[in-house]
Order: C-alpha cells, then structure tokens, then sequence
C-alpha cells in the first residue's frame, strides 16, 4: 500500500471514529456532517473526500460495529461449550452488547437502515446479523442431531425475534425496570427457546 492510500485510509478512519463515538454515545439524531468533522477535527467538506455522502460513512459504521459485536461476541464466549450452550452465551452477549451502547441499539432496530448506501442492503445486514454469530452452533446442532434443520430454523427466528423485543422495550426503560430483571427475565426466554 502507498503512502496515499495509507494517507486516505488514515483519514477515512478519523472520520469512521468520530462517526462511531457520536452514535455510541447520543445516537442517529446527533449526527450531521458538521458535527462528524468537528470531532475528527476536520472541515466539513474534507468528509466529502472520502465518503460520497453521510449515508456511506454511516454504512461503513455498521460494518464496523458488527466486527466489534462479533469481537466482544468472541471474548465473552470462547471458553463455552459448542452446541445450545453456546448458542445461549452468544445471545446473552449479544444483547449486553446492546445494552452497553443503546445508540448502536438505536441505529440497528429503530432507524430505517435501508437508507443508507447502497453497497449492500444495510437493512440485510443488520438483520442478518445475530443469525451470522450464531450460524455455526446452529449448524454444530444440527449435525449433531441435537436438532433437526426444520427445528433450529424455527428457533433461530423465534430466538431472534424475542430478543429484539426484549432489547426494544428494555433500551426504551419500559420493561422490566431492573437490569437484573431484565437479566433474569432474557435467561429464562433464552432457556425455554433452546429447550422447547
């Protein structure tokens, strides 16, 4: 690589930070071209030399923090068991993942991600995510005859779907109103989908 791809590279990524610690920290609403270039500490129009337009920069966010929520994914679980084990830690961490960074919450559940890019269907991407992380075990499950293919499919969405939900009403503090509640409350659905 040259010293000018480095050079773009480089100030791809100060834009790509600073995008990322907005949304972590106050969500899609805060962003707006101003404010990216601010905190890179860049004009605003330097954005425009490396992104075609906000929506490319923020696509490239979500790339970013599947990597992230895999790499935590990762951390959280390597030493779980293969099979349903793994599958209920993965989950667990995915939705604390989620629970950490409620903006990272917000830009994958809430906004219309279809809007942004056009690189791939970002609306793909984010929901098919939590099926990417846990591909493996489900497959793990079914070759091993824990499971039949019809069976995990048919938990694998219900899975999904739950937790969705549980992160939707708990990141809007509607229900429960502990975390431990919350904590409790995932345990339990998680267990009895696996189990079912």
């Amino acid at each position: 690589m040259g010293t000018k791809e480095i050079q773009e590279q480089r100030m791809k990524e100060y834009f790509i930070h600073a995008t990322k610690d907005i949304l972590k920290g106050e969500g899609l609403k805060s962003i707006s071209v101003r404010n990216i270039a601010e905190r890179a500490g860049y004009s605003y129009a330097t954005l425009y030399n490396y992104f075609k337009d906000i929506k490319d920069l923020i696509f490239e966010c979500v790339v970013d923090f599947q990597e992230e929520c895999e790499e935590f994914i990762y951390k959280e679980t390597k030493k779980t068991p293969a099979g349903a084990e793994k599958i209920k830690a993965i989950s667990k961490a995915y939705i604390k993942y989620f629970i950490q960074y409620p903006g990272i919450f917000e830009l994958f559940f809430l906004e219309r991600t279809s809007d942004f890019s056009g690189k791939k269907k970002t609306s793909e991407l984010v929901y098919n995510f939590y099926d990417k992380v846990c591909e493996e075990e489900w497959n793990n499950c079914i070759k091993n005859k824990i499971l039949k293919e019809d069976e995990a499919n048919q938990k694998k969405t219900v899975l999904k779907n739950t937790i969705a939900g549980l992160l939707l009403f708990y990141n809007n503090r509607t229900q429960p109103k502990t975390y431990k509640a919350f904590s409790e409350m995932t345990d339990a659905q998680i267990d009895f989908i696996i189990k079912k």
